[in-house]
């Protein structure tokens, strides 16, 4: 167990080892990004031992073509009429565990199985998934179409964290009045990184307490250890069976 708002050198390295582990055994990147989620959310405490996320979710990247025909219909209800092409990257929901019953499972979690990324424009009109690819270090064009020449170069980065540390009233944080507010959300924090396919993937923590910077930082070291755990899955691993 660990106290989020004092996450020492210790705790860092023992989380970090942990979710690399959570492979072993496992037979898709789903399964293992649920191992992930479930294991923050038990195992990150505030300072009275109650469990310091309200959400935890892993998404990654995936080409709108290789979605089943349940994501791809989650994709359309936000498109509405605008078609997407075959290569369409879809921001995909591939774990979540929560306080609410709809938020322990990607089937149920509505608004966000996946969500399409058109392009530059569409992603800049979403204000939470803009912030977190600026401060990954990375530009949009990146996500949408991954240069192969760059590409090593990418995997090889260590990426900065995604951190709002006051959700109350950030411009990059959405659904205040639905969600921040009522479910008292303090801070936010992503951490992860490109996978060998060029895809993106990234751990999102919504917590109850505050995080401190230096906790925030540290993050970015696990984002590497939980990248080794899920870049062994190929294209047909990465949905469980």
């Amino acid at each position: 167990m660990y106290n989020l708002t004092a996450f020492a050198q210790s705790d860092l390295s023992d989380c970090a080892i942990a979710l690399r582990n959570m492979n072993f055994g496992i037979k898709s990147m789903e399964e293992t990004a649920a191992r992930m989620v479930r294991y923050l959310y038990d195992h990150l405490l505030d300072e009275t031992g109650e469990p310091a996320c309200a959400l935890v979710r892993f998404f990654k990247t995936h080409s709108y073509e290789q979605l089943d025909e349940t994501l791809q219909k989650a994709a359309h209800r936000i498109l509405g009429l605008q078609p997407a092409l075959p290569s369409t990257k879809c921001l995909t929901l591939l774990a979540t565990v929560g306080d609410q019953p709809a938020w322990n499972s990607r089937l149920t979690s509505g608004g966000h199985q996946a969500i399409p990324l058109i392009d530059e424009e569409f992603i800049g009109r979403a204000p939470m998934i803009s912030q977190l690819i600026q401060q990954f270090g990375l530009e949009a064009k990146t996500i949408l179409a991954p240069d192969p020449e760059v590409l090593m170069d990418l995997e090889r980065k260590t990426f900065n964290v995604f951190y709002i540390p006051h959700a109350l009233g950030s411009e990059h944080i959405p659904a205040q009045q639905e969600f921040v507010i009522p479910y008292k959300i303090q801070s936010v924090l992503g951490f992860g990184g490109i996978l060998p396919s060029g895809d993106l993937f990234a751990v999102i923590m919504f917590t109850k307490t505050f995080i401190p910077r230096p906790t925030a930082e540290r993050f970015k070291w696990v984002a590497a250890y939980v990248r080794i755990a899920v870049a062994g899955f190929n294209e047909a691993e990465v949905f469980a069976r």
